[in-house]
């Protein structure tokens, strides 16, 4: 494995992350989901992330259990915030952040989480109030560093700009070779300010396996067949358009002498800011393959033909 610095932090995750989003303690049988977590720790992966989100605290419980007994130096752990719990917990107010971490905590049987971060932009709650209440769950110590998913650039530098509060050290973008928006704006702004990108879906939620082919009928064990897993596969992701320039990797990937995911996961990693790609996993032999992607330099001439190659796709998209 190889591991790489969390923006201004003292933390130094793996290449490869292991997330829980759909999966744990929701469509991945419990005996699974324990062990995916455990061979992920046993060949290097360092980092975990869920959400309270995930499975509304099922996630977290599942962490919880798959982790007790490992030592709580082997490993980082993070966990997120926004998203309604019940239709009165919800958004990032002071309130919020100190129970929803409490509770949090509970769930994955720790005293503090390494990584504490803001789901989404909360438009509800004076920013301000926000950046204090995480500022006072480091000093408490239950929190070791905060960062931020999908939040837009001008949130980014507005909280940049308070004084005497805790700074942000990572973002959490969807990023893959199918969707590239933060490269126009939250990777270069990042990049320029200690903050690094743990970035989430780097396989398009599975199209980016080559496991889904244009005019077929999807595989039935994979995430596309399962009404718990695939909520998110839109349209224009599975369109044959889509499916057909993925299928067109191949040889590419070949070349690189790696699988389709493995180019997925090496093509997201090819940025410096990117810290890590998180995967999701519903079997151990899928955390071990994808783990592979770690360290892997992809050359101008690979990169150029991936560009060309999916072309179709992202003028689709």
């Amino acid at each position: 494995m190889h591991y790489r610095k969390l923006g201004s932090s003292d933390l130094n995750v793996a290449e490869i992350s292991l997330g829980s989003w759909l999966t744990y303690g929701a469509g991945v049988e419990k005996d699974k989901a324990i062990a995916c977590v455990r061979t992920a720790l046993d060949i290097g992966i360092n980092f975990i992330d869920t959400a309270n989100i995930y499975g509304r605290g099922a996630a977290e419980t599942l962490l919880g259990e798959a982790l007790t007994g490992v030592p709580r130096n082997k490993y980082i752990l993070a966990t997120k915030l926004f998203f309604p719990m019940t239709p009165a917990d919800q958004g990032l107010s002071r309130a919020q952040i100190k129970k929803q971490l409490e509770n949090s905590l509970q769930r994955l049987k720790t005293d503090y989480v390494d990584l504490y971060q803001c789901h989404r932009f909360d438009r509800n709650t004076p920013l301000e109030e926000t950046m204090e209440a995480l500022t006072e769950a480091v000093k408490s110590g239950k929190v070791r560093h905060i960062g931020f998913s999908e939040w837009p650039v001008a949130g980014i530098k507005a909280a940049a700009a308070i004084p005497h509060v805790a700074k942000f050290v990572s973002s959490q973008p969807q990023y893959s070779m199918l969707w590239r928006d933060p490269e126009a704006e939250v990777i270069p702004y990042c990049a320029k300010n200690g903050i690094s990108q743990i970035v989430w879906s780097p396989l398009a939620q599975g199209v980016l396996t080559g496991k889904y082919k244009p005019g077929a009928k999807v595989p039935a064990d994979s995430r596309a067949a399962s009404n718990a897993m695939n909520g998110f596969m839109g349209e224009d992701l599975m369109s044959d358009t889509v499916l057909k320039a993925v299928q067109n990797l191949l040889p590419i990937a070949k070349d690189a002498g790696l699988t389709l995911p493995q180019l997925a996961l090496a093509w997201v990693l090819r940025d410096p800011n990117v810290a890590s790609a998180i995967i999701g996993a519903s079997r151990p032999e899928q955390v071990i393959e994808n783990a592979k992607a770690a360290g892997h330099k992809l050359s101008p001439d690979i990169l150029a033909r991936i560009d060309n190659t999916l072309k179709p796709a992202l003028q689709a998209a």
